[in-house]
């Protein structure tokens, strides 16, 4: 397996695990808002999962990005 491939995997692997730790996570949460879109508003949600899910969605992105500025 190429490096590329590894760190997909991991990525997939690990972000998959914190979703599913935030799942738990949150199933009490008794604070909730609303996300303010451009166009509407979404429905209720727990602020943990606003957070959580966004931090998750950050950490996908940031690993899909190569970045390779040791090789010229």
């Amino acid at each position: 397996m190429n490096s590329l491939g590894k760190k997909l995997f991991f990525t997939v692997i690990f972000n998959s695990c914190l979703l599913v730790i935030l799942f738990v996570a949150i199933q009490n949460s008794s604070n909730k808002r609303k996300v303010d879109l451009i166009i509407d508003e979404t429905i209720e949600l727990p602020i943990s999962f606003i957070v959580g899910s966004s931090f998750i969605l950050g950490s996908i992105l940031g690993n899909i990005l190569v970045l390779d500025i040791n090789n010229d």
